[in-house]
């Protein structure tokens, strides 16, 4: 049974993404996004103007959680061969109630990925707006950068995570991943 990783979260957090469960890569390297190829880090470089793939992860992830953004999975343990979503096997759903009622800031939920999704039922029911976000994940080559981000750059948008000049930029768009 492999075990996942804590919560990258502070009280500030005004957007929760969840992913399914870290990458051999992430657990190895006990960092969210670990696998070189994954595009999170270089997708929030793009939409904050910030090279975060060049601090070091502990510089990184106080970087994010203090811009309000909150990672974590809908996954604590699970059984998987590799690292693809559809190997997971036997899988322990975290404690995403008890998080969320330590984020008081919280102003959304986001599922990166369609794994991380099939919990939509669990997390719509904690009363946030809640979208689903293509996956950052090297085998979700089907979206190019260019289009995920402006998926995640709305989400960004509506809950408050972008510096003013970029969210005029986006205007008053509603994120195409609201249910």
């Amino acid at each position: 049974m492999l075990q996942g990783l804590p919560a990258l979260a502070s009280p500030q957090a005004r957007l929760l993404v969840l992913g399914s469960f870290p990458s051999v890569a992430s657990l190895a390297a006990g960092q969210y996004y670990g696998h070189p190829r994954n595009q999170f880090w270089p997708l929030l470089s793009a939409l904050w103007g910030q090279d975060l793939r060049a601090m070091p992860y502990e510089q990184r992830c106080e970087w994010v959680t203090h811009r309000g953004l909150a990672v974590w999975d809908v996954y604590a343990s699970c059984q998987r061969e590799g690292s693809l979503d559809a190997d997971i096997r036997a899988a322990a759903p975290n404690d995403l109630q008890a998080l969320v009622r330590g984020l008081p800031e919280l102003r959304a939920i986001a599922h990166n990925g369609g794994e991380s999704a099939r919990s939509l039922r669990v997390t719509q029911a904690l009363g946030l707006p809640v979208f689903r976000l293509p996956s950052t994940s090297p085998a979700n080559a089907s979206w190019s950068f260019e289009r995920k981000l402006q998926a995640w750059r709305e989400v960004f948008a509506f809950a408050g995570l972008l510096d003013e000049h970029q969210e005029e930029d986006e205007g008053s768009k509603r994120p195409h991943g609201q249910p």
